[in-house]
């Protein structure tokens, strides 16, 4: 029991539906939709789309979708890849020309297809019981009529707002007399609810075919972009197979590459060996093997996560247990790995996240992204519309798996979870957050299973990331800790913002009982009925 004289909140409980979001107005949306009969599909569609307008830093439709689906009838998990491709012209000789050896993070150069109105309509196709008219609806209204902004929104909002401003249709989108509208103001976003308007009317076809894509393609062509008309029509993601691995009796299931969840299943499979538990949590030797096994991990996803349509990928071989024992073998428990971590296999050939489960039990893991917060900054001409710069998950090093190429799809930051234990649980959860994603997958279940945590503490937890030499920390990371990990050689960086965010659901199915946590990093909560 949490000490409730102390600031913090309980977790949630429910025994009918439950829906966990970033924002308050997409948990009510994804909850009426429960309600109104929809299954976890529809109010996971909902509550996303209502995001895109209410939270307009973090996702859109200008983005892309990565889904986990539970189907309750057969107790199979079935995963979505909705990542775009990156256009035509986008080849390596192309970026070389321009001078540069990295994609720029901003405007039309770093933008892929936008995947996520074509992963939405395939999933809802599959097992959905409403159409996109009906789960749009909630994202319209809100565009059309306004929506508050909240706090946290507000903030992030203000320290982009320079960003927007080199492009006139973002200004005149997105802020309000040159300035990021400011918490408790009512927003509206009329260009982007006459896209929704129409997309709800004639389906995906308007988005990738119709009078969507020409209005794109045309402010791609007048802004130096490479999206073409041809590579909106083109576009079609994918159902795959999830990929997996058990830690202390615990399936955990990721999305396979080009995502990164990977990391995530070869962190675990490197702590596994370790007893996290006889540690005290946020201590230096806890701290210093989370972290030491993450950075091997991370070194694996950089070398090999990629699109496996372009590369065979060795995906048995890193999440083998032999594997993780040989990268186990290379942590000294008094002394931090060199940056940068080489790989340990032999030479081969700010996001949205939700989580929501239905009366009848079906789980949806969903998450929604532009990548950097507001994406490319660029919003496309008068469609209301953010794109992503995904583009930036590739690289130019020709002969790298994940260097660029016309069609590919780079490797991927977002990624959902879903997790089993025994026959009676069923945890659905995802951790927003960029290159920190991976890294919270492994450290809310470990605090959830080593720790006896329950969902709200695992999340509200004290973060850190390792990531590009240096290890940034919360502020709640003791002191203590803090010096003995700059003895072990680490070198530390303050969390300037909060380290991602982070949504989780759990099934009992023996006490009937659903319960869930919510980030306080984030505006949002946690409702069931």
């Amino acid at each position: 029991m949490r000490d409730t004289q102390a600031p913090g909140r309980s977790a949630v409980m429910s025994t009918n539906g439950m829906v966990a979001t970033s924002h308050p107005m997409a948990t009510q949306a994804g909850l009426d939709i429960l309600r109104q009969g929809g299954n976890a599909m529809d109010a996971a569609i909902a509550a996303g789309a209502t995001q895109c307008v209410t939270e307009p830093q973090s996702t859109g439709i200008g983005g892309d979708c990565f889904i986990l689906y539970h189907e309750a009838r057969t107790g199979q998990l079935h995963g979505f890849n909705g990542s775009g491709r990156a256009p035509a012209g986008a080849t390596l000789e192309f970026f070389r020309e321009m001078g540069l050896d990295q994609i720029p993070h901003r405007g039309m150069l770093p933008v892929t297809v936008p995947g996520a109105i074509d992963a939405w309509d395939q999933a809802l196709n599959r097992f959905g019981t409403m159409g996109l008219g009906e789960v749009l609806q909630p994202a319209i209204d809100f565009a059309e009529a306004g929506y508050a902004v909240t706090p946290v929104v507000a903030q992030v909002w203000q320290t982009n707002a320079a960003d927007l401003a080199q492009f006139e249709d973002s200004r005149r989108a997105l802020l309000v007399n040159g300035a990021a509208p400011r918490a408790g103001t009512i927003h509206r976003q009329p260009d982007l609810a006459r896209s929704l308007r129409l997309i709800a009317k004639e389906g995906r076809g308007a988005f990738y075919t119709g009078a969507i894509a020409e209005e794109i393609v045309r402010f791609s062509q007048d802004n130096g972009g490479l999206l073409s008309l041809e590579d909106l029509a083109a576009h079609r993601g994918e159902w795959v197979a999830p990929i997996s691995s058990e830690y202390r009796g615990v399936r955990l299931y990721e999305m396979p590459p080009n995502g990164q969840g990977i990391a995530a299943l070869m962190t675990l499979n490197i702590l596994e060996g370790f007893e996290p538990a006889s540690m005290q949590h946020l201590s230096p030797d806890y701290l210093h093997t989370v972290i030491e096994a993450f950075k091997l991990a991370l070194a694996e996803r950089d070398r090999f996560v990629s699109d496996p349509a372009f590369s065979e990928l060795p995906i048995a071989e890193l999440l083998s247990k032999d594997f993780a024992a040989r990268q186990r073998a290379r942590i000294d428990p008094a002394i931090a790995l060199s940056h940068p971590v080489v790989s340990g296999l032999p030479d081969h050939r700010d996001t949205i996240y939700l989580s929501v489960v239905d009366r009848d039990r079906n789980a949806c893991s969903f998450i929604n992204s532009l990548f950097w917060t507001f994406g490319s900054a660029a919003v496309a001409g008068k469609t209301g519309i953010t794109l992503q710069n995904r583009g930036v998950g590739f690289n130019l090093e020709a002969g790298h798996l994940n260097c660029i190429a016309p069609g590919k799809r780079p490797m991927h930051t977002i990624i959902p979870a879903m997790a089993y234990r025994g026959d009676g649980e069923i945890l659905c959860y995802g951790v927003m957050g960029g290159q920190y994603q991976a890294l919270g997958h492994a450290y809310v279940l470990s605090n959830w299973i080593d720790y006896g945590m329950d969902l709200q503490e695992a999340i509200d937890a004290p973060r850190f990331l390792p990531y590009q030499g240096a290890v940034t920390l919360e502020r709640g990371v003791p002191a203590e800790s803090r010096a003995a990990l700059v003895d072990r050689g680490h070198v530390l960086a303050e969390a300037q913002v909060p380290l991602g965010g982070g949504q989780a659901i759990l099934i009992d199915q023996k006490a009937g009982v659903l319960k869930a946590g919510s980030d306080p990093r984030k505006d949002g909560c946690a409702l069931g009925y």
